[in-house]
């Protein structure tokens, strides 16, 4: 006789793969039904069109089978109704703002905000900034990431997501690749078309993002900056709680001088500049072993030095860097021991000494407004 209450101990096992928590915690088990070895078991799920079903459905049936008896599992899934929809919001995410009221970004108090930013576009930003996060994530931190580089979002290509968040009750749940959890305008935008919304609605999906969406017990929020000092720049540094700066910048004279200037706007948004990173600091011959530097040397420990940070790490120029971030898979997992994975490896390693210190788990309440 299998016994119901063994089945329902092994559903807590049952994680939600964007949620991240347990199905039971979660009140998303319905109903658990036996009759000799068989075992049905019901579970709500959010949206009809959960893109997470498969995952769920293997879940349950790895778990159940586990169970002393079971030799057949059956899944069925239903809908959550809109009341229980709301219950989940607050149990998550607390109530939604009343009309009138500010809304705020509520993170944990633990949760470190890393913004990667650059003076100008081509520096390789963006791929620098999904293996950041993914080489965080493997060392066992809990990382989100927005892509708030509105006008050449590409964050979600990087990291092979397609599918777009999950709405519960006015609540955002990101979707999860590699261990990351995304929120990108990408997802808001039909078929990787332009963004031609003016600031005000730029700024407003930002706000979403830090207002509307359920992170979690993030350790770390990594956001993928707009280049340049323009408005929404301006924006997130006064919405993000408590940033702290990496600037990314080539060995080349000019590309260290217009990322002074985005450390200088960043010092008069609240960001504090926590250290430098050169990218495409040199080649190295795959033949031969000869390195050469096509964007020159020394701008990278050149704007450290100015700003009286650490340069955290160089990251050669090579291949695979670019082929892993088109194909999805960020290259400190596709292959780790590649050069330039190495290199972002070690500047992740290097990262957290150089934060501000967030103590405690306690969510905070940061209201979200900008002058």
């Amino acid at each position: 006789m299998i016994d119901e209450a063994a089945v329902r101990e092994a559903l807590v096992g049952v994680i939600d793969p964007e949620i991240r928590r347990s199905v039971v915690e979660l009140d998303m088990v319905r109903e658990v039904g036996v009759a000799d070895s068989r075992v049905d078991v019901t579970i709500a799920l959010t949206v009809a069109g959960c893109p997470m079903k498969a995952d769920l459905e293997q879940q349950v049936r790895e778990r159940v089978s586990a169970v002393a008896g079971v030799a057949t599992v059956v899944v069925h899934f239903d809908v959550m109704t809109a009341e229980q929809k709301s219950a989940l919001r607050q149990r998550l995410h607390g109530p939604a703002a009343a009309e009138g009221e500010k809304r705020t970004i509520a993170l944990d108090r633990k949760t470190r905000v890393i913004a990667v930013a650059s003076g100008k576009g081509g520096v390789g930003k963006s791929t620098l900034t999904a293996n950041l996060a993914a080489a965080l994530a493997l060392g066992g931190a809990e990382v989100g990431v927005i892509d708030a580089d509105v006008y050449g979002y590409s964050i979600p290509r990087m990291l092979g997501i397609s599918r777009r968040p999950v709405a519960v009750d006015g609540m955002m749940v990101p979707p999860v690749a590699h261990d990351l959890k995304l929120m990108s305008i990408g997802f808001f935008t039909d078929n990787d078309a332009a963004v031609v919304w003016r600031g005000p609605m730029l700024h407003r999906a930002l706000e979403q993002f830090l207002a509307d969406v359920h992170w979690g017990a993030l350790d770390y929020l990594v956001v993928d900056m707009p280049p340049g000092t323009g408005d929404i720049s301006i924006s997130l540094g006064q919405l993000l709680p408590e940033p702290d700066l990496v600037l990314v910048t080539t060995p080349q004279p000019a590309a260290q001088k217009v990322a002074m200037r985005a450390a200088e706007v960043a010092g008069k948004t609240g960001m504090r500049v926590a250290a430098v990173v050169e990218n495409m600091s040199h080649l190295v011959c795959p033949c031969c072993g000869e390195i050469s530097r096509p964007f020159g040397e020394g701008g990278g420990r050149r704007l450290a030095s100015d700003l009286g940070v650490p340069l955290l790490g160089e990251v050669p120029i090579e291949e695979p860097l670019r082929v892993a971030a088109d194909d999805g898979t960020p290259l400190v997992i596709a292959d780790p021991d590649a050069p330039s994975a190495r290199a972002i490896s070690a500047i992740a390693a290097a990262l957290p000494g150089v934060l501000r210190p967030r103590a405690g788990a306690e969510r905070i309440h940061t209201p979200l407004s900008v002058v």
